[in-house]
C-alpha cells in the first residue's frame, strides 16, 4: 500500500500542467488531473520542452501519447429503462463499485472495493458515500458498507482525516464529517460495539477538525478549521489548507480570483473551502448571495457543520462512558452542550423561523435561506416549537413540485433555486419525522420519489441533481455539467422507497 507522498499529482508536471489547463483543451479541468502518465514525469517534462518549440505540435496530442485519460472511460452498461426503478438502481451498485486501485496517478489506493459517484466522479467522495451506504442497506450489502467504513478509517490514519476524495489533489480538505452516522449505520447489522472498535478514528477525526483550538485565546478567534465562540464554546468552520487555485478547478479559480477586489490567496482558499463544504457552489457562502467572486466561505460558523461535531462530540461522550473515562466523557459532554447552546443562540432566527450560518467576523447572520436549517432537526438540536417552526417554513418557501428547492435564492450555481439534492432530501425527510411531522415528511418523500421516477422514465438515468421548480427540466448550474450515476441519489432513493 503507497503512503500518501508517493501519490503523483498532475499540477507537479510545471509549466505543462498550467499550459494544459489554461488552454481549454479539456472542456472538464478534472479530466487532466486524472490522467495516468505513462512515463516519468521528468522524461516527459524534457519531451514537452523540447517538442513545444516545434511549429507542427499539438498540445492534445502530445497528452494522448504520454498520459492515460481515465475520468470518461466508458463502462459497458447501457439501463434498462423498462425495468422497474427501484431494480434499476439496486443493479446499480456493481456497475458504481471499484475493486482496490492499482492505477497510478493521482488515485489514492485504497484497501478495500468502493461505490464511485459515477459520472467525472470516478473516485470515493466523503459524504456522498453516507447517503450511497443508506441505499446499500436497503440491498442488504452490509459488506460493501464495512469495507467503505474501513477505507474511510484507513484514510484516517495514514492521512490524519477523510479527504474530499481519494485524489492526491484533495488531501489539504476535508467535506462534510459524516463518518459516525457511518458507523451508525453499519451497526445496524452488527452485535458488537462498532463505535468503540472505530473509536480511536474517529477521535483523530474529531482533532483534525479541532485542531489548534487550544491557541484560541479571544472571543471569535480562528485556526485553521476551529472558531472560539461565546462563553468558550468551539465551534468550527470549512477551510483549506492550500490557497492555490485547485488542480481540478484550475482556470476557474484564476478568473473568479480576478473579478474580485481581494487577495487571490483570500479567494482561492475560500473556493476550496466551500468545496470543502460539499455545497460547491451556493449562495451560502457569498458576502452578497449572488456573486462567485464575493466568496468568504472562511468567514461563516455553518448550522451544518457544527451539528455534525455536535454529533461527533456526543459518540465520544457516551463511548467514554462506556469505557469508564469519566475525565474524557465530561470533557466531552462539556463541549457538546456548550456547541448545542451556541447554534441555538447564533443560528436560529425567530422572526424568519429558520436556522441559518453565522458570519463570525461581522458577527450577524447571513441572509441565506437554506436546507442546512433541517440539521439541527436531524441532529434533535432543536426545541419542539423550532422544529414545527421550521416545518412551517420548509412548506410555504421550499416544497416545490419537484421537492424542496436548496436555497429559496436563484443564481446559477448548482446548490441554490431551482435544484434540488438528494442528501438533503434525506436529512430533511428524517428531520421532520423525529418531530412527528409526518405529513409534510410524506409530502417531502412522494415529492422527491416521484422526480427521480419521471426523470428515470425519460431518460433511463439517475442524476446527481434534479430542477424541483420545473420538472420538465433536468438541474443544472455550477461548473459542470448534470451527471448521471448516481450514487447518492440511488441511495437516498432506495432508502425512501422502503421507508414505508
Amino acid at each position: 500500500m503507497n503512503t500518501h507522498a508517493e501519490y503523483l499529482e498532475l499540477s507537479a508536471f510545471e509549466e505543462l500542467f498550467e499550459d494544459v489547463q489554461l488552454s481549454g483543451i479539456f472542456p472538464d479541468s478534472k479530466t487532466f488531473n486524472d490522467c495516468v502518465p505513462r512515463f516519468e514525469k521528468d522524461q516527459i517534462l524534457n519531451t514537452y520542452r523540447a517538442q513545444k518549440q516545434l511549429l507542427q505540435f499539438d498540445l492534445k496530442e502530445f497528452i494522448k501519447s504520454n498520459f492515460i485519460l481515465t475520468t470518461h472511460q466508458s463502462t459497458e452498461y447501457t439501463s434498462d429503462s423498462a425495468k422497474p426503478i427501484e431494480q434499476h438502481v439496486d443493479g446499480l451498485w456493481t456497475v458504481l463499485t471499484r475493486q482496490p486501485d492499482q492505477v497510478g496517478g493521482s488515485l489514492i489506493p485504497l484497501p478495500y472495493p468502493y461505490i464511485v459517484p459515477g459520472g467525472r466522479f470516478q473516485e470515493i467522495y466523503y459524504w456522498d458515500s453516507y447517503f450511497t451506504m443508506l441505499g446499500l442497506s436497503v440491498s442488504g450489502r452490509f459488506d460493501l458498507i464495512e469495507n467503505m467504513v474501513d477505507n474511510f478509517s484507513f484514510l484516517i490514519k495514514t492521512l490524519g482525516h477523510i479527504p474530499n476524495g481519494n485524489r492526491s489533489y484533495y488531501i489539504s480538505r476535508s467535506q462534510p464529517p459524516f463518518f459516525t452516522l457511518m458507523v451508525a449505520l453499519l451497526q445496524e447489522d452488527s452485535s458488537d460495539d462498532l463505535y468503540l472498535k472505530y473509536l480511536s478514528a474517529i477521535e483523530k477525526e474529531y482533532n483534525f477538525w479541532m485542531s489548534g483550538f487550544d491557541s484560541l485565546s479571544n472571543e471569535w478567534q480562528a485556526h485553521r478549521r476551529v472558531v472560539k465562540g461565546p462563553k468558550g464554546a468551539l465551534l468550527n468552520r470549512y477551510y483549506d489548507d492550500m490557497d492555490t487555485p485547485r488542480p481540478e478547478a484550475y482556470k476557474e479559480d484564476i478568473e473568479i480570483a480576478h473579478l474580485s477586489l481581494r487577495k487571490s490567496s483570500e479567494v482561492f482558499r475560500d473556493l476550496r473551502a466551500a468545496a470543502e463544504s460539499g455545497w460547491d457552489f451556493s449562495s451560502r457562502w457569498l458576502a452578497d448571495g449572488k456573486h462567485l467572486e464575493q466568496i468568504v466561505t472562511t468567514q461563516i460558523i455553518p448550522t451544518d457543520l457544527n451539528c455534525l461535531l455536535y454529533h461527533i462530540e456526543t459518540v465520544l461522550e457516551q463511548s467514554y462512558l462506556k469505557l469508564g473515562d469519566k475525565e474524557q466523557q465530561e470533557k466531552y459532554a462539556t463541549r457538546a452542550a456548550k456547541r448545542k447552546n451556541a447554534i441555538l443562540e447564533l443560528c436560529w432566527n425567530p422572526q424568519k423561523q429558520l436556522f441559518f450560518d453565522y458570519n463570525f467576523i461581522q458577527q450577524t447572520q447571513t441572509q441565506v435561506e437554506s436546507l442546512a436549517s433541517t440539521f439541527p432537526l436531524f441532529f434533535e438540536i432543536a426545541t419542539k416549537e423550532q422544529a414545527n417552526s421550521v416545518a412551517m417554513s420548509l412548506e410555504t418557501k421550499f416544497l416545490k413540485d419537484g421537492g424542496l428547492l436548496t436555497t429559496t435564492l436563484k443564481t446559477g450555481q448548482q446548490w441554490d433555486s431551482p435544484n434540488g439534492w438528494a442528501p438533503l432530501h434525506w436529512i430533511a425527510y428524517k428531520g421532520l419525522r423525529l418531530y412527528n411531522n409526518d405529513v409534510l415528511a410524506t409530502k417531502v418523500r412522494e415529492a422527491w420519489l416521484l422526480t427521480n421516477k419521471k426523470v428515470y422514465t425519460q431518460t433511463g438515468k439517475m442524476t446527481e441533481k434534479y430542477n424541483v421548480v420545473d420538472t420538465t427540466l433536468l438541474g443544472g448550474g455550477g461548473e459542470y455539467p448534470n451527471q448521471d450515476g448516481f450514487g447518492w441519489t440511488n441511495g437516498v432513493f432506495l432508502k425512501l422507497f422502503s421507508d414505508i
